[in-house]
């Protein structure tokens, strides 16, 4: 009977050998939940800022979320190919530093299963050729540097992309969530948000790494990459709670972490106003509007711009004259019993003289 028992768990383990591919998983779909997928952004983007407190804490709560330490060590261990290895073994004990913690307190810790093994006869090479072009939407050869192409194609997107514990969807949402911690690389993160598009990652999805770097404190992170994205943003429900401190329509669409999307109609605006006891901070995604402190000239907001307004400055920001304007807007540094001082209307004559 054990013999028999032995032969049949031996079946099952071949049967799981093979790869996710063959056994349907849909690699140009994200496998994360919403929740996951906000605190694998907020990993990657920790990790490639080197910011390893911040990482701890990021790690933490993606295990609340049941990402899997496969998922996590695996993502990890994807960045050194975009952050350089000590950024990456630095994160990688951080993590092997949490899950020790949480098991020495008795905290649930899910393992996950590790990567598919690769047939005997795989070719790096030519598959890592195909997922290049298929992540590029084009045949790419870098002529410059052959050593380089052939690392890039042989070894990211052959090797690593084959193992298939992370969708190629996944790692596309890990690279341009931790592109955007580095600055002076725009045109790479440009070149992977149009990779993530090509491997399944959904618009919404997209924002949704723009809304969890917001949500996580990382205000210029999100605009970097809300100027590349260039896509609208739902509208949302009609701002009617606050219509009495508009001039026009606005309109309202909540995210998690206190963030909310604001839309404003073409010459919408809200009133002049001043936050007590916090310190708000605009993210334009989408459009051109204005934001404008008293007594100062106003500036103009289009997708990227990141405003942070004092606690206790007079403003106002709405749509330019022939565009509409969607912002994000996130409260920091914020204070019990934290107020918003409503004061009058944005006149015509002053709206129009900043157009």
């Amino acid at each position: 009977m054990k013999k028999t028992l032995f032969i049949l768990a031996a079946v099952l383990l071949v049967g799981c050998a093979k790869t996710n591919k063959e056994m349907g998983k849909e690699m140009n779909q994200l496998s994360f939940t919403n929740e996951q997928a906000a605190w694998m952004t907020a990993i990657a983007c920790h990790e490639a800022k080197g910011d390893l407190m911040a990482l701890e804490s990021a790690v933490h709560n993606g295990l609340e979320a049941e990402l899997t330490v496969s998922q996590i060590k695996e993502a990890l261990s994807q960045l050194y190919a975009y952050t350089g290895f000590p950024r990456s073994l630095n994160a990688l004990g951080v993590l092997q530093r949490v899950i020790g913690d949480r098991q020495a307190k008795g905290v649930k810790v899910i393992m996950g299963d590790d990567a598919s093994p690769l047939s005997d006869d795989y070719d790096a090479l030519k598959e890592g050729t195909r997922v290049q072009t298929e992540l590029t939407g084009k045949p790419f050869d870098y002529e410059f540097a052959p050593a380089t192409d052939y690392y890039l194609k042989a070894h990211l997107f052959g090797d690593i992309f084959a193992r298939d514990n992370l969708t190629y969807a996944d790692r596309e949402l890990v690279t341009v969530s931790a592109l955007s911690g580095l600055e002076g690389v725009d045109p790479q993160l440009k070149a992977h948000i149009a990779g993530a598009r090509n491997m399944g990652l959904t618009e919404e999805q997209l924002q949704g790494i723009v809304v969890a770097l917001a949500a996580n404190g990382l205000l210029a992170e999100a605009g970097r990459v809300a100027g590349l994205l260039q896509t609208e943003w739902p509208q949302g429900q009609p701002n009617s709670a606050y219509a009495q401190y508009f001039v026009g329509n606005s309109y309202l669409q909540p995210y998690y972490g206190g963030v909310a999307n604001v839309s404003f109609e073409p010459r919408c605006r809200n009133n002049w106003h001043v936050h007590h006891g916090a310190v708000q901070v605009l993210v334009c995604v989408s459009g051109r509007g204005w934001y404008q402190e008293w007594n100062k000239p106003a500036v103009p907001l289009t997708p990227g711009t990141v405003i942070a307004i004092p606690e206790g400055v007079k403003h106002w920001h709405g749509a330019a004259a022939d565009s509409w304007m969607q912002h994000l807007a996130i409260h920091t540094q914020e204070q019990p019993g934290a107020t918003n001082e409503w004061l009058e209307p944005v006149s015509d004559t002053q709206y129009n003289s900043v157009q």
